[in-house]
């Protein structure tokens, strides 16, 4: 089994703890890390754009990106949210282990 880190960028907390637990409860992240706002520079419909946002890190199986990244469009208010993965190069076999049982349909 692959685990990913799947990173989403949000406007503001209220809208990373609503994905957060989103992700949680219907099993599509085994954890969700919240972090400290950052300052984003980007291009958007011809113009450079800066926003403060709350990055996300999920932690899952990269079988689980699609419905991941789904769940997380549907509850993002952005028109393009940022959801990418990044695959996790090692991990410690209980951790893997832990993560895959936490990431199962009950």
């Amino acid at each position: 089994m692959t685990l990913i880190d799947v990173w989403i960028n949000c406007p503001d907390a209220a809208t990373a703890r609503r994905i957060a637990a989103a992700l949680i409860e219907r099993r599509l992240a085994a954890a969700v890390n919240i972090f400290p706002p950052v300052e984003s520079l980007y291009h958007w419909k011809g113009a450079i754009e800066s926003a403060r946002e709350i990055p996300l890190r999920a932690k899952t199986r990269a079988d689980l990106f699609a419905p991941l990244a789904a769940a997380a469009r549907a509850l993002h208010p952005y028109e393009t949210p940022g959801i990418h993965a990044v695959p996790a190069v090692a991990v410690t076999p209980d951790y893997l282990a832990w993560a895959c049982a936490e990431t199962e349909s009950p």
